[in-house]
């Protein structure tokens, strides 16, 4: 559950970024416009909370660097193909 929970905050992060990038060249003619300032404002929580579920997660041992991936054995056996 919390790996899902951390792609989609980073999938949000990643479409705020576009849409930040999309107001800012669609409203050059619009001097007062603020879309730009709020898409990255939106960009900036969602990036904190993704920080801030990947901390939880790495300190609840919900996730772990490195000690569960596939080509980490715990028997120590190699196999080959």
């Amino acid at each position: 559950m919390l790996k899902i929970i951390i792609v989609l905050l980073l999938a949000g992060v990643i479409a705020s970024l576009s849409s930040g990038l999309f107001f800012l060249f669609k409203d050059t003619e619009q001097p007062g416009s603020k879309r730009t300032w709020l898409a990255l404002g939106v960009r900036i929580i969602l990036a904190s909370l993704l920080l801030g579920t990947i901390y939880y997660g790495l300190a609840t041992g919900q996730l772990r660097m490195g000690a569960n991936a596939p080509w980490h054995d715990p028997t120590g056996a190699t196999t080959a193909p």
